[in-house]
């Protein structure tokens, strides 16, 4: 997208016109097919993995194993 501060004032409010032009479409299309056409474009906010606390104290065991056997061989 070219930078706004180069344009002219016509040219901004041409672009402006057709922003709004753009959501008025958008708002038609989400009537018409159950707004899914605007949650496909703009991904929602992931959801984290929740490990548990097991699944974690494993992970660790086994991390500290991993670095007792690179000590010990030194």
């Amino acid at each position: 997208m070219s930078n706004y501060s180069n344009l002219t004032a016509p040219q901004l409010r041409q672009a402006a016109n057709l922003k709004e032009k753009i959501a008025d479409l958008q708002k038609q299309l989400d009537a018409i097919l159950g707004g899914s056409a605007a949650k496909a474009n703009v991904p929602e906010k992931l959801k984290r993995r929740k490990m548990s606390a097991a699944a974690r104290a494993k992970i660790a065991a086994a991390q500290r194993a991993r670095w007792a056997k690179v000590k010990a061989k030194k």
